[in-house]
């Protein structure tokens, strides 16, 4: 009898044991489908921690697969934006998973950028943004409300400094093409496609680059152009400069203008929101809508847009 009641004990154990390993398997099956296939979010403006719908900026970070989206040239900038606006002021409102989540994918768009050689000047200035307001919080140890332990950000800092020695160390080299360069098209068309930077800096840089293209960067339609893209009449009437020879000095009024004010903001690809069940994702991305017809019910967001979402 003993040793049938050790032998029905055992058994019993075991087929706990099995059940145990079966559901833990289940589990995890279900935490790694669900993490790869729902790359929504539910978010409702006014939501409250009591309220159906509740998310924050972390989790909402944590799940619409900005991995991803860097390595898609229409949605690059806006990613870097967005980084860009959480390095400002909003590093607090991160969990500790979403702090790593964002360091992670800030390390993904330093590599993509040191091995395409473009946007560097952009990301200089996300890592400086970041590491100027980290400086200010890490001095605030013990009254601001940054999640982690003080060591593990003071090593963030140091790969920040590091990136930044890598980006200014980029030596770009002439690619090997011997066909039509930039220079050997007609005038018109170098104008033309220099109409379409819109960022002034881009065409400092450009004019350096050849004395022919110091002349056309220097036109004054085209800084007439890109202060009117950027800008609204009545803020280019408040900041009127002229040149020498009496005519408004377009250059110049440009760069006074966004010391002033923002630049108008244009993307490939955004995030939208869905007006209809308030799920945000990209463009493209299945949600479970009850709309007829879900395209028409969505709504593109700007990064600043994107972040006011979840300020309750």
């Amino acid at each position: 009898d003993d040793h049938n009641k050790e032998n029905l004990f055992n058994s019993l154990n075991y087929d706990v044991a099995a059940k145990k390993r079966k559901k833990d398997l289940l589990n995890n099956k279900a935490k790694i489908q669900y993490f790869h296939q729902e790359k929504w979010i539910y978010v409702h403006k006014g939501s409250t921690k009591e309220r159906h719908g509740y998310c924050t900026l972390g989790e909402a970070f944590n799940r619409l697969d900005f991995s991803s989206a860097i390595l898609d040239s229409r949605r690059f900038n806006y990613v870097v934006r967005l980084l860009e606006l959480i390095a400002k002021s909003q590093l607090t409102s991160l969990s500790g998973i979403a702090q790593k989540n964002y360091m992670n994918i800030l390390e993904k768009v330093v590599q993509k950028v040191l091995e395409d050689q473009q946007n560097i000047r952009l990301i200089r200035e996300l890592l400086q943004t970041l590491y100027t307001s980290l400086c200010t919080l890490v001095q605030r140890v013990g009254k601001s409300v940054l999640v982690g332990n003080i060591n593990m950000w003071v090593h963030r800092m140091e790969s920040i400094l590091h990136w930044q020695q890598q980006l200014n160390n980029i030596q770009i080299t002439r690619p090997p093409f011997k066909g039509t360069t930039f220079t050997d098209l007609p005038l018109c068309l170098q104008l033309n496609i220099m109409q379409r930077l819109s960022d002034g800096r881009d065409l400092v840089s450009l004019g350096q680059v050849a004395p022919d293209l110091q002349v056309l960067s220097e036109d004054r339609l085209l800084w007439k152009k890109l202060c009117q893209y950027h800008f609204t009449d009545r803020q280019i009437r408040k900041r009127l400069i002229l040149s020498d020879k009496g005519q408004l000095d377009w250059k110049k009024m440009y760069f006074k203008l966004i010391r002033c004010y923002p630049r108008k903001e244009q993307y490939g690809d955004t995030l939208q929101l869905c007006r209809h069940c308030h799920i945000l994702s990209w463009k493209g991305t299945d949600h479970p809508c009850t709309a007829n017809n879900p395209e028409t019910c969505s709504t593109s967001l700007s990064p600043q847009e994107f972040i006011n979402l979840f300020r309750f």
